[in-house]
């Protein structure tokens, strides 16, 4: 019996979905390198510019290779549409301007990345759009902060760096009684462990700079919703402001979605080992993995993950000093604030991803001194517990 693209499972849609094909037949997806389109008649391109005619007009608005990485994308996300962007902080930026405007009100969760805090506290300040932080795992600070003007409801899950996982289903209920949309930063989960979407989000965006390309490579990100809220809310801002992904880029990211669930599973495997042998070592206060049953999350990570994570946090004794030590004794795993790569990666967050926040910031969301993030690659996993554990002894 023949199925459609849409019904085959997820390993296979990040092979086939979104395909097109020239009229030279191809095997591997084609790269279309070009800025712009020739047109048969003045007549066409006039059609097309107006819209009454499908087809390309200018890369900054689309591509086919673009096309094929957001048809890709949608597939596996079981989004209706998908738009590309040059960075994951362009998705995000994106999917947040383009659901607000001025007097309006936004409220997330204080566990963010440092650009995307800055962006909803600062960039977005500066347009008259305030905001609101809140706990995310505490479901009545939501419902409190939601004023007349709420139109947005924000929230990265599981969290970076301290891989706290938040109930999207149960935050979407109360941003709709609100009449506000959540969008959601799925990235840590990727698409095959979370599907904010089927669980009640609005918008999922993407770095497709971290899993999706998963070699260290190319830039990008991508923004999931509705053909509705695409079209009302991005797709102007993106045509008119320019965050476009190149040709280049969207080819790589296609190619890289091809191994997304082998890696992912390898990386998560070994991830997991490294958690467990990891886990109450004389020199580390903690250790938080999801995968593990001592998450303190790990009700809501069974009811809305299908699996746990390539990325580990955990703290070492002696704060910086401690940290820095067992940093610089470490020989296999590169020291870069990078992660969802083929190579181990590590970062210390207090003075990299979240060094602009202020130090009673960084407490409030559980980012020590002592806190490293520990983003889990391809190399065998014996290989990596001696580089660690070595480097451990030096603390």
């Amino acid at each position: 019996m023949s199925k459609s693209k849409n019904d085959y499972r997820p390993e296979t849609r990040l092979v086939h979905a979104g395909t097109l094909r020239s009229q030279f037949g191809e095997m591997s997806e084609a790269l279309f390198l070009t800025q712009g389109y020739i047109y048969p008649s003045a007549e066409d391109c006039e059609a097309r510019f107006t819209g009454k005619v499908p087809g390309y007009v200018y890369s900054r608005y689309s591509n086919p290779t673009m096309s094929m990485f957001e048809q890709r994308m949608a597939a596996l996300e079981g989004a209706e549409a998908a738009r590309s962007t040059s960075t994951g902080m362009a998705a995000v930026t994106t999917a947040l301007m383009g659901l607000v405007r001025k007097g309006d009100h936004i409220v997330a969760a204080k566990a963010l990345f440092g650009s995307c805090r800055w962006v909803i506290e600062d960039w977005l300040g500066r347009f008259g759009v305030t905001s609101t932080l809140v706990d995310g795992d505490d479901l009545d600070q939501w419902k409190k902060a939601v004023t007349k003007n709420t139109k947005v409801f924000f929230m990265e899950t599981p969290t970076n760096p301290t891989l706290q996982v938040y109930d999207i289903a149960a935050v979407a209920e109360i941003a709709h009684g609100a009449g506000a949309k959540l969008v959601v930063d799925n990235v840590f989960a990727t698409p095959l462990y979370q599907s904010p979407l089927k669980l009640g989000a609005d918008v999922v965006v993407y770095s497709a700079t971290k899993h999706i390309d998963g070699q260290g490579r190319v830039l990008g990100g991508c923004i999931l919703a509705s053909e509705k809220i695409i079209v009302d809310n991005y797709h102007q801002i993106l045509r008119q402001t320019g965050p476009s992904l190149s040709p280049f880029n969207a080819w790589v990211l296609l190619k890289g979605l091809e191994t997304l669930s082998v890696r992912v599973a390898r990386e998560t495997e070994t991830a997991g080992k490294i958690a467990d042998r990891l886990a109450g070592h004389d020199k580390l206060t903690r250790l938080t993995y999801p995968g593990r049953k001592d998450h303190p999350q790990a009700a809501i990570i069974a009811k809305q993950m299908t699996g746990a994570s390539t990325l580990i946090a955990f703290e070492i004794k002696g704060g910086k000093a401690g940290a820095f030590r067992f940093l610089n004794g470490l020989s296999l795993i590169g020291i870069t604030n990078n992660l969802g790569d083929a190579k181990s990666l590590i970062t210390h967050p207090t003075t990299t991803t979240h060094q602009r926040l202020t130090p009673e910031q960084r407490a409030e969301l559980g980012i020590g001194d002592g806190l490293v993030r520990l983003s889990i690659g391809l190399e065998h996993v014996d290989d990596l517990l001696d580089d660690l554990l070595g480097a451990l002894e030096k603390v």
